[in-house]
């Protein structure tokens, strides 16, 4: 899907119709496409603003939300858990049966990150 037209573009396409140019003419200047251009237009000549649309998609906290305080005190008590782990922890306390990407993507939501250990890596050099 293509990303909506800029608040700049959106502002000079509604100057420019108010000079007098055709929607095709417009979309010409601006380079966008004549489809485009003649659906904004239209909006204009029903009196409508050019503000780009709401998006649709939910950006909410996921279905695991209600569990993140679950979640959160097992990181606090057990830094070094691992997230089979945590799936495992969950289901046995709560039931509830999720996927350990969907765990990694509810704390990722909440501010935690996986980090390598300094200690557990070694390179060439070290090894040697």
């Amino acid at each position: 899907m293509p990303n909506p037209l800029s608040a700049d573009i959106r502002a000079r396409f509604e100057c420019l119709f108010a000079e007098g140019l055709s929607g095709r003419e417009i979309g010409g200047r601006l380079l966008i496409s004549a489809a485009s251009a003649s659906r904004l237009s239209q909006k204009l000549r029903q009196g409508l603003r050019l503000t780009s649309a709401k998006n649709p998609r939910n950006t909410g906290h996921g279905w695991l939300a209600t569990y993140h305080d679950f979640l959160i005190a097992l990181v606090h008590r057990g830094p070094d858990i691992t997230l089979r782990e945590l799936q495992g922890a969950l289901t046995d306390a709560q039931g509830v049966t999720a996927s350990v990407s969907g765990i990694d993507q509810a704390l990722k939501r909440l501010g935690y990150t996986y980090k390598k250990r300094a200690s557990l890596r070694m390179n060439a050099s070290a090894q040697g």
